[in-house]
């Protein structure tokens, strides 16, 4: 019954904006469906399994991916109340805003609860329709191309994915169901080949989605065009979304025997993507898009550490939830960086903490805390994927690691640095009459922040107990 108010709410939602047509109606339903995921997804924590029918279910293997979607769409409606009424006054345009928001995390919802292959495919596929319309809501030309830019890659993934779960059927022989359940009790039956080959669909197809190289040339620009809401929700909801479809894919092709190709083309597309971001994190002259590639990079490093396996796996788990709480900081707080200075050109930005000491200083913890600076949670969540390397004799493996991250690392400090520090640009592209943004767009940052590096140095019981069932149940 819990599970059945967080998928049925957006769409009543939706259509009591569209009878009642209220402004006020707008934010005030984002809001209430919020905390209503919120409470829904602790209780489901609380409360495990939490069945709502045979095709939707919270369990141990994906409540931490429902619990991170709520806290992320959280402190975005809290950061939206204060940040869209600077984006339109057009009331037609903030109420398809909302529709769209509602069925975007409602999409997420269903990808994360589905119990079945392809009711996830038919989800994931639906966040792709509902988040375009977002993408492109400034209607400008490069959100435009953009979004056009993101439906188009998305759909080709998206088919790629489908090619992949007809493969699968295939390998699975007479057996007519695309269940997770019956899935992995059956796993050992497969055709070895049609698995291999259905597996590098879904990855390819689903890794789109994730943001994996080399099929992420839709991520940059939409992450950057987007609200900036709405690229929190982005990079740390929709990612971990289709993150979580190929982990239970991966595990069928354990359970089958072939984990060893698996972990191969994983490793391959893990280590591309720290490559791209390491080589264009210097050449990037939009704030937002330079945070779309360092979400390229995290996706890389959560697909190595599934990969490798043991020690890693745990830190994976920690790593993404350490990089959705950081990750929805920094593009939060790049909107305000947006509202204040009219420009997303890093070289147009300068001297931050003394234009908006508090907009400067989430910035650089943001930061501090994506490079994973101690205490940072990221900095744990490396460190073992580094000492399980080493404990498995990667060498080779641990050094390219390291050295990538540290080239991204440096790349980002030279933006960050140079937008935070300084005096204020003698040109003063800053808006004077907008010396600080309302709490609001302060207050979900800071709170995340806080959850982030606390997490680095303490980690709860009750975490560590959610990232090991979480592990049980996808890895096993």
């Amino acid at each position: 019954m819990m599970i059945n108010l967080i998928l049925i709410f957006p769409i009543l939602a939706c259509l009591i904006m569209f009878i009642f047509k209220a402004k006020w109606m707008n934010n005030f339903m984002i809001n209430v469906y919020a905390l209503m995921h919120l409470v829904v997804s602790i209780a489901c924590a609380m409360n495990l399994p939490c069945i709502s029918s045979k095709y939707f279910c919270a369990d141990s293997s994906n409540i931490v991916f429902l619990l991170l979607l709520s806290i992320v769409f959280m402190a975005v409606a809290i950061y939206n109340n204060g940040y869209i009424k600077h984006e339109t006054t057009d009331v037609r345009r903030l109420r398809h805003y909302s529709y769209m928001v509602l069925i975007f995390v409602l999409s997420m919802t269903g990808a994360i609860l589905s119990t079945n292959l392809g009711l996830s495919w038919v989800f994931i596929e639906a966040t792709t329709l509902a988040s375009a319309y977002l993408i492109l809501f400034s209607k400008t030309k490069t959100s435009i191309e953009a979004g056009w830019k993101y439906v188009y890659i998305c759909s080709i993934g998206i088919a790629l994915a489908f090619v992949g779960i007809i493969l699968l059927t295939i390998a699975t022989g007479n057996m007519n169901s695309l269940a997770y359940h019956d899935l992995f009790a059956n796993a050992t039956t497969f055709n070895p080949f049609w698995l291999k080959l259905s597996f590098v669909f879904v990855l390819f197809g689903i890794g789109t989605k994730m943001g994996l190289a080399p099929v992420h040339f839709w991520l940059p620009d939409a992450h950057s065009e987007s609200p900036s809401p709405v690229s929190a929700l982005l990079s740390a909801a929709l990612l971990n979304s289709a993150f979580l479809i190929i982990l239970k894919v991966y595990k069928i092709t354990v359970l089958a025997g072939c984990a060893d190709f698996g972990k191969l083309m994983m490793l391959v597309m893990g280590f591309l993507s720290l490559f791209i971001t390491a080589v264009f994190v210097f050449h990037i002259n939009n704030y937002k898009r330079m945070l779309a590639y360092s979400s390229v990079e995290n996706m890389g490093i959560l697909i190595i550490g599934c990969a490798v396996g043991g020690l890693a796996t745990y830190a994976t788990i920690l790593h993404m939830i350490g990089h959705s709480l950081i990750k929805a900081s920094f593009f939060l707080t790049s909107g305000n960086i947006l509202e204040i200075y009219k420009t997303k050109k890093i070289k147009s930005v300068t001297g931050i903490l003394k234009t908006d000491k508090k907009t400067g200083w989430l910035w650089v913890a943001s930061f501090l805390g994506i490079v994973a600076f101690p205490p940072s949670v990221l900095f744990i969540s490396e460190f073992l994927m580094i000492k399980s390397m080493i404990l498995q004799k990667h060498y080779v493996l641990c050094g390219l690691f390291v050295i990538l991250l540290t080239i991204v690392l440096f790349g980002l400090a030279k933006a960050v640095i140079k937008m935070s520090f300084g005096s204020k640009n003698p040109e003063k592209n800053y808006d004077e009459n907008v010396k600080e943004v309302s709490f609001g767009m302060y207050f979900p940052q800071f709170v995340l922040l806080i959850a982030a590096f606390a997490l680095g140095i303490y980690i709860p019981h009750f975490v560590n107990v959610l990232i090991n069932g979480t592990i049980t149940g996808l890895v096993g």
